[in-house]
């Protein structure tokens, strides 16, 4: 019975692939230990989206998300059972069934949530009218020194281990996400490109993919060996990279 109310129907997971990640992020209160403990008032953006206010019962939804999402960021899919989920938000199992058709539509909402979360981390600060080989130091820096709102580290690299022969609706999700990385960095050097700060015969897509690879590699390195010296060290030689083979000015020194 159980197994058959965590099922996914076919349109529901056409629905869930259609939503945008949508969600802002605000501090959570925690459990002893720093597990996520959702409160009453807790909400990741304000009442009104889209020009529309919320439900109670919309708001009430979100908030679980926001509970959840560190749960299957840290434990996986497979990893965080309906337990753990009841006690991070607080309701019985009826409670979160009245909100999600299962724990996969739960599951891919939290990612998206989580997603938002590294995603923001990644873009503080960074200032749009920098030049493009600045811009992408202050993006590398964020994310070697910015640690995003939901616990677990980057949700693509988690998603992407604990899906790669299961859960197809995260996986999908987690590969969604990594294309809008990709794809917001080539647009990066080929608006720097455009303005001559980067060799135009530098692909985007390549240095997008030398960034992204070297960054998730690091990181992973860095969780095992628990110290960010793989991710320092990465730092160091993407700038040089950045310096003296994307850089215009990188032949003439």
């Amino acid at each position: 019975m159980l197994r058959q109310q965590w099922q996914l129907t076919q349109r529901e997971r056409r629905e869930q692939d259609s939503h945008s990640f949508k969600y802002i992020i605000r501090a959570r209160p925690t459990r002893p230990g720093g597990r996520a403990m959702m409160r009453k008032d807790q909400s990741v953006s304000n009442t009104r989206v889209g020009g529309k206010t919320m439900t109670k019962g919309e708001q009430t939804r979100r908030r679980i998300v926001a509970a959840a999402a560190p749960i299957f960021n840290q434990h996986g899919y497979e990893g965080s059972s309906l337990n753990d989920l009841m006690e991070a938000t607080g309701l019985k199992k009826g409670g979160i069934y009245r909100h999600f058709s299962s724990k996969e539509a739960l599951a891919v909402e939290a990612f998206d949530y989580t997603w938002g979360a590294a995603w923001n981390a990644r873009m503080l600060h960074v200032d749009e009218k920098a030049k493009g080989i600045e811009k992408f130091k202050q993006l590398i820096a964020n994310f070697v020194d910015c640690r995003p709102a939901v616990a677990g580290g980057c949700p693509i690299l988690n998603t992407a281990i604990d899906t790669d022969d299961g859960n197809p609706a995260l996986r999908s999700r987690a590969a969604k996400a990594l294309r809008s990385w990709l794809a917001r960095l080539q647009t990066v050097v080929k608006q720097a490109q455009e303005r001559g700060e980067i060799r135009a015969d530098v692909d985007p897509k390549a240095v997008a993919t030398v960034i992204v690879a070297s960054l998730e590699g690091a990181l992973m390195m860095s969780r095992l060996e628990r110290n960010d010296g793989p991710l320092r060290r990465v730092q160091q030689h993407l700038n040089r990279y950045l310096e003296t083979e994307v850089s215009a000015l990188g032949r003439a020194r």
